[in-house]
Parts: structure tokens; C-alpha cells; sequence
């Protein structure tokens, strides 16, 4: 018996060393984002990399008096929460078919929507540039939250769907009898039952389009550019200026970060809602 805890105890450990040096790992690059941020352009290339150092804003007034900062916070905003409320919109109807109503063709059609998520998106660059172009949607909110949205939703929609799988059919079969149509079923019945998967998708969502880049860069000038376009205005040909850069980084990670850190709870309960029946 004494022996069997022992392993147990080993395998814990061990378990724990790796989770940790995980966690170092993925979170290192914030820190020294987050440092390089509050160094000189100077000490942010010395070699070797100062690990002490008299730290100062200068970075910071930097960005604020060359960039329209509060303009790229509200750009990526709404832009965000707008694309993320749309692919919720479209994906929840769809969802509900597709769980609680399927067919034979239900399983290829997500496979396939999800199959537009492999496939890099410089490979259509030209065409939704020039569709953009022709329908005057470049350097536009519009634009942005439509590109957004399509790119989203399948994962929105395999999420939804698959929270929905877990809750009983006789639920569904209920609402119908009690006169409830298909949005009556979502709002009534399955947005209780799943909120904290949706929640999560949710989250997962705005994530997603607040660190999208490869969109903003091309297809945003000034008007519509997000905070991801703003990080891009800080590299030139003559090269990178690391403590600026870092400082524009930090300032644009910071409200999802605190977004995330407030919401981490229910995001860690949506995604793994289901898995213990």
C-alpha cells in the first residue's frame, strides 16, 4: 500500500515539475515583452540582455504621442464583440439543427466547414481584396467584422454543437410540445442548459479576433486598423525598435489579458462542460 502511494506521489510530482516548466515556458515571451517595454532602446539590445536595469516610461510616451492608441482599442473592440455576436447568431440556429435534427450529410457539411480553417490565408488573399475593393469595403468596420465573423464560425459552430450533443433530446422534444419554435428551444431551454458553453465560446471567439493580424494588416489602413496594425506601425525597413515595440505589444495584450484573467473561471468551465457526466 505504502509503495502504491509512493508512485502515486512520484507521478504527481513529476506531473506538477512539467506543468510548471510548461507554464514558464508559454508565459517567458510576456515577461520579456513586459520588461523590454520599460528599458531604453539601447538597453533593449545590449548584449548580453539586461536582466537589471533603471526602467523608464519613455517607450510608452513614445506610443501615445506618435499613435492614435484609444482609436485602435476601440477599432478592435468593436470589431470583436460585433464579429463575435454575428457568428453567434448565425451558428446558434445551426447548431440546434445540426445536434438535435441531423441527417446524413450533417457530418461531411462540418467537416467541411471545418477543413476552410487548414487552409492559409494568404492562399485568398487577391480575391477578398479585390471583393473588397470593388464593394468599397476596405479600410472599414464593416469590412473587418465580416471577415471576422467568417472566420470564426466554424469553430464557433463545432463548439456550439457540440455542447448541445450533450444536452438530452427529451428536453428538445418537451419545448416542441409545449408550442416552443426553434429559437424559443435556443433561448429558453438550451441557453440555461449550456451557458457556460457558450460563455466560453464566446471568450474563445473575441481572442481570436483581437490577435488576428494577417486581415487587419491587409486590409486596414488608419480608419478600421486594430491593435494588431498598431503593434505592425512600430517595425520599419530600417529595422525594429524593441522597447517601442514591446511597450505597443504590452499595450495591446493588456485588456484581453485582463478580460481573460477575470474571466478564466467561467472559460475553464464552458470548455470542459460535458466532460464529466
Amino acid at each position: 500500500m505504502s509503495t502504491t502511494l509512493q508512485r502515486r506521489g512520484r507521478r504527481k510530482l513529476v506531473a506538477t515539475i512539467f506543468g510548471w516548466l510548461a507554464g514558464l515556458t508559454l508565459f517567458f515571451p510576456i515577461l520579456w515583452m513586459g520588461l523590454t517595454a520599460f528599458k531604453t532602446e539601447a538597453q533593449a539590445i545590449a548584449t548580453p540582455p539586461l536582466l537589471i536595469f533603471h526602467p523608464t516610461l519613455g517607450s510608452f510616451a513614445t506610443v501615445f504621442s506618435t499613435t492614435n492608441y484609444p482609436r485602435y482599442v476601440a477599432n478592435s473592440i468593436i470589431i470583436s464583440g460585433s464579429a463575435t455576436l454575428v457568428a453567434l447568431l448565425l451558428a446558434l440556429p445551426a447548431a440546434h439543427a445540426m445536434a438535435f435534427f441531423p441527417t446524413r450529410r450533417t457530418r461531411g457539411v462540418l467537416m467541411w466547414m471545418l477543413s476552410t480553417k487548414m487552409m492559409p490565408s494568404v492562399g485568398v488573399l487577391m480575391p477578398i481584396y479585390l471583393l473588397f475593393r470593388d464593394f468599397g469595403l476596405l479600410d472599414t468596420r464593416t469590412g473587418m467584422i465580416g471577415i471576422y465573423t467568417l472566420m470564426n464560425l466554424p469553430i464557433v459552430l463545432w463548439m456550439l454543437y457540440s455542447f448541445f450533443r450533450d444536452v438530452p433530446r427529451d428536453v428538445i422534444d418537451a419545448g416542441r410540445l409545449d408550442g416552443a419554435g426553434t429559437w424559443g428551444q435556443i433561448l429558453r431551454l438550451l441557453l440555461p442548459l449550456t451557458a457556460p458553453g457558450i460563455a466560453s465560446t464566446m471568450l474563445l471567439s473575441i481572442v481570436l479576433c483581437w490577435n488576428e493580424a494577417f486581415w487587419s494588416i491587409n486590409l486596414t489602413a488608419t480608419h478600421a486598423a486594430t491593435l494588431t496594425a498598431f503593434i505592425a506601425t512600430f517595425s520599419s525597413p530600417e529595422g525594429l525598435f524593441w522597447a517601442k515595440l514591446s511597450a505597443a505589444s504590452l499595450l495591446a495584450v493588456a485588456p484581453i489579458m485582463v478580460v481573460g484573467l477575470a474571466t478564466q473561471r467561467q472559460l475553464v468551465s464552458g470548455l470542459t462542460f460535458g466532460a464529466v457526466k
